[in-house]
């Protein structure tokens, strides 16, 4: 079996539990353990319902990615940064395609001393030069082309030049310093997989092999809604109003993880606003579409509502994590789109950034899951009694050092933090190695 069908079944897996747990998204101690409900449940509180586990609403959305039919295009070379290559890519000529000198220095035919041929000798982008005769040398620049009959290329350092004659201050070895026709490749040969992220160095191997364009997965596409009446643009909060967090945050990390941001838009929690928040889910030609807030049982929240009236299939309602853990994961129109639906709290929205966006986009850009890794934890770390916690820390050389301003609503940790650590059900002892997300500015992120 393949990898995509792998990655299709697992997604109709989660698909099948959705519909086997129809009741509503009501939360007990066996969180944690399943999928969440299917759309037609949001109103109620089912005891049935649980959340689904943290590794698999992350594997989940990884492999929703993955199996969603790509997008491909030509670009140039400029074009292509921060993309992920479509097809592999091959050599579209012998690298070098002809024999070159590594030094500075003397092509030199036969053994020393050696007649010193007048002139300016070779450099690198001339004319081919005219063959060496026995016992003869000529200078030569590193890139040059090697005439004919040379045996070996010696360099300035090691000779000395006396009367037209040219001595070696040591031996001479047939093929030093030569760049042999085809050391690194041969035409044809396989440079690298399709599926490879496009880096300056993959820019830098495709001009040298011959490209001028190439054939590349996009970055995908996303548009952002923040949902909510009581959020401010400007100045500071009053009478009731808080500022817009999300806005200013989502776009930059989202570019940053790899997608393009197409819009960043603010919808009412009214009932027009509900109507609005549907119009721009169904309407819109993002591959995925983010929203904020809304996605719990209160009377303005509206995604649930609107996520069954546009025929979307629930992969994850619902996540065992903390904060966060109102989170969701829905396919539209049979998987070409999908919609994360983040808390409004904001680091909540982080979490759910790392736990169902980013690896959505991942396997939407055809990239390979984030590599795992672990660090010990400095300090003991409370945990929640059923739920994972996701908790801004500070790397060091030794450990991970837990932050204070762990709130759902607090941003002040996760804007000093380094990553977040995974602390699993019931807490963390100090000393304990802990699974560690880096926040893209950290790591490096994509290539933008």
């Amino acid at each position: 079996m393949t990898a995509a069908s792998d990655a299709e079944r697992a997604v109709e897996e989660a698909l099948a539990l959705v519909a086997r747990d129809p009741g509503g998204r009501g939360r007990g101690p066996s969180a944690g353990g399943g999928a969440g409900s299917g759309v037609g449940g949001h109103g109620g509180t089912g005891a049935g319902h649980r959340a689904t586990a943290w590794p698999r609403a992350r594997e989940t959305a990884s492999r929703a990615g993955a199996v969603t039919r790509p997008r491909t295009h030509r670009v140039a070379l400029s074009e292509a940064l921060g993309e992920v290559l479509a097809a592999p890519l091959e050599a579209l000529t012998d690298l070098p395609s002809f024999d070159t000198s590594a030094m500075d220095g003397w092509a030199v035919s036969g053994p020393g001393p050696w007649a010193v041929r007048p002139g300016s000798g070779v450099l690198a982008g001339s004319d081919r030069p005219e063959p060496l005769t026995d016992g003869e040398a000529v200078r030569i620049a590193t890139g040059a082309r090697i005439p004919g009959e040379t045996t070996a290329v010696l360099r300035s350092e090691h000779s000395r030049e006396v009367g037209g004659q040219l001595y070696a201050d040591r031996d001479v070895l047939t093929g030093q310093d030569i760049r042999p026709r085809g050391q690194e490749c041969r035409s044809g040969d396989l440079l690298l997989p399709a599926g490879s992220a496009v880096t300056p160095a993959v820019l830098g191997l495709a001009a040298a092999a011959g490209y001028d364009e190439l054939l590349t997965r996009p970055r995908p596409r996303v548009e952002v809604l923040v949902l909510g009446d009581e959020l401010l643009t400007e100045g500071r909060p009053h009478d009731g109003l808080i500022r817009d967090a999300l806005s200013p945050m989502l776009g930059p990390w989202l570019e940053r993880i790899g997608a393009d941001v197409t819009a960043t838009r603010r919808l009412g929690d009214d009932p027009d606003g509900a109507e609005a928040l549907l119009r721009a889910v169904t309407g819109s030609a993002a591959d995925l579409v983010i929203t904020t807030g809304g996605t719990a049982s209160g009377p303005v929240d509206h995604v649930h509502p609107v996520l069954e009236r546009a025929g979307a299939e629930l992969l994850v309602d619902g996540v065992a994590v903390r904060p966060g853990h109102p989170m969701l994961l829905a396919r539209l129109d049979g998987g070409t789109r999908h919609v994360v639906g983040l808390p409004g709290n904001p680091l909540a929205a982080v979490s759910g950034l790392l736990t169902l966006a980013e690896p959505l986009v991942r396997g939407l850009a055809g990239r390979a899951p984030r590599p795992r890794y672990v660090a010990p934890v400095r300090d003991t770390v409370s945990g929640h009694p059923y739920d994972t916690r996701l908790v801004p820390v500070v790397l060091t050389a030794d450990h991970a050092v837990p932050l204070r301003y762990q709130g759902p609503a607090m941003l002040r940790g996760i804007a000093a933090a380094d990553a977040l650590a995974v602390v699993p059900p019931h807490g963390a002892k100090a000393g304990q190695e802990l699974e560690i997300l880096d926040l893209p500015w950290v790591a490096g992120g994509c290539f933008t």
